[in-house]
């Protein structure tokens, strides 16, 4: 594979801004109760790490794992659970924590399916809110980044699984 043409977008500073940011805004919003904080893997897994310790709330974390089925870059919307939660969701306070909402499509599917799970609220929190690309009306409560249009790697997001590591986000260039 040959390596992708990148331009840093979000430096590590940025995003630990961000971050620490969405923790404060989190604790504020649930001073006294505990969060259980469901991260969908894979991408999101640095910026859960990061958020879990951003907030000063009690919290406990969980992981789903969902597929989409489509093409290599558009979502059909169809939605396969790979991992579900470990934990029952039913009477918490629960929030989502995706690295990144575009289509909105897989994150719809996986926000029903958790309502019908009786949460006592069911928020989001993303990273990056790929705005010009949406096709569903779902909206996150959270949001670190707003962003039109971009395909866009590191800190947890990839490309054919690689540059999930890198710590700053780089769009890609020339895609």
């Amino acid at each position: 594979m040959s390596e992708l043409d990148l331009k840093l977008l979000y430096s590590q500073e940025e995003i630990a801004r961000q971050v620490q940011r969405l923790g404060d805004e989190i604790s504020n919003d649930y001073p006294d109760s505990e969060i259980l904080l469901v991260g969908v893997l894979k991408g999101s897994f640095l910026f859960v790490a990061d958020l879990a310790r951003a907030i000063h709330s009690p919290l406990i974390v969980d992981f789903v794992r969902i597929a989409s089925y489509g093409s290599e870059t558009q979502s059909s919307g169809i939605v396969e659970i790979r991992k579900d939660l470990e934990l029952p969701i039913k009477n918490r306070d629960v929030i989502i924590v995706e690295d990144i909402v575009d289509s909105g499509h897989t994150l719809e599917s996986l926000y029903n399916l958790l309502l019908r799970r009786e949460p006592r609220s069911l928020k989001i929190c993303t990273l990056i809110d790929k705005t010009g690309r949406r096709e569903v009306s779902i909206h996150s409560d959270y949001v670190g980044f707003s962003l039109p249009d971009g395909f866009i790697v590191g800190y947890g997001l990839d490309y054919a699984e690689r540059y999930r590591n890198l710590p700053d986000i780089h769009l890609v260039q020339g895609r």
